[in-house]
């Protein structure tokens, strides 16, 4: 018996992401949108809630640690992205099909926007906050007259392209299934995430996460709302720099570049008959994929061993749930 190993990733084929309860799409846009939710809560409700003076955690620090904790928790369900910037990062770099990103992002921002109201209501019951609006006004990111140090368009626009493309990078760099790491992926990315709200704090409170702009702007003055666009733009646009580069890299590495040429014998055995690639949760995608076909060795060899392609098609988070 041969078992076919799941098909590698290529510019035209997105790696596939097994899981050993092979998850639908539903549970993973399930683990997307509570732990966005988390992910928000952090990140929003410390600086909101926290008296500096006495606070020896920064509300970045905070953040950082929720979104470990979030990727440690549900991160083998979906891949633990909570950030259209991360799922954009996956899509261009071929790691998740563009459907699929879709309805990630939908996730998230369900998640971010229940967030949100938790967090309006919770302030609205504090009788010292007389405008619940100017409250989140200062955890709110923005420009110009809405920047701490008044920081205009051009720099704002550029510290988050700079700093979705980092971030986006760590993900995708520390969860390859060839990174000898990867199992401490969730830390790299969460202190990653810290060191980049700290840095974009004075700047103009950047958040490097669209969902979180957005369930922050909905609840803040008319102006901040005016300005979230720039806070889609500017992340999708560094996340997209970032996952070309890492396409690109695939194209050139060695070992993947082997695994292409092997994937045109393997699609027989590696397609779903619904057209879905092994392991991927798509609509009506719910069985194993995995298949199985006897075939005789030739004579004088033995049966295929193991690849580097094999490896480069496994997601870190599906090892983690083994």
């Amino acid at each position: 018996m041969i078992t076919p190993a799941p098909a590698p990733a290529s510019p035209d084929r997105p790696a596939a992401t097994p899981d050993p309860a092979h998850a639908g799409l539903l549970a993973r846009l399930s683990a997307e949108a509570v732990g966005t939710f988390f992910v928000v809560v952090a990140g929003l409700g410390v600086p909101l809630f926290t008296i500096p003076q006495s606070n020896p955690l920064s509300a970045s620090l905070a953040a950082g640690l929720a979104l470990t904790a979030a990727m440690l928790a549900f991160g083998y369900l979906s891949g633990g992205h909570f950030n259209p910037a991360v799922t954009a990062g996956h899509a261009i770099a071929g790691r998740l099909r563009p459907a699929d990103a879709a309805a990630y992002v939908g996730a998230q921002l369900v998640g971010a926007l229940l967030a949100g109201v938790t967090l309006f209501a919770i302030l609205r019951t504090v009788p010292n906050i007389a405008d619940t609006r100017t409250a989140f006004d200062t955890v709110t990111a923005g420009f110009g007259e809405n920047s701490i140090i008044q920081v205009p368009l051009a720099g704002v626009l550029l510290i988050e392209v700079l700093g979705a493309a980092l971030l986006v990078a760590v993900f995708l760099g520390t969860t390859a299934a060839r990174n000898p790491s990867r199992l401490a992926a969730p830390f790299a990315v969460g202190l990653t995430m810290a060191v980049l709200l700290q840095l974009g704090q004075a700047p103009g409170n950047t958040p490097f996460n669209p969902a979180r702009a957005t369930a922050s702007a909905l609840f803040s003055s008319p102006d901040a709302l005016g300005q979230l666009w720039l806070f889609w733009v500017a992340p999708l646009a560094g996340a997209a720099l970032a996952g070309l580069v890492f396409r690109g890299v695939a194209l050139l590495t060695p070992a993947a570049a082997a695994a292409d040429s092997q994937a045109d014998a393997a699609d027989a055995v590696d397609e779903d008959t619904d057209g879905s690639l092994p392991g991927e949760s798509g609509a009506g995608a719910g069985a194993p994929a995995d298949k199985t076909r006897t075939a005789a060795p030739s004579r004088g060899t033995a049966p295929a061993g193991p690849t580097a392609g094999e490896d480069e098609a496994r997601d870190f988070f599906d090892r983690r749930g083994e």
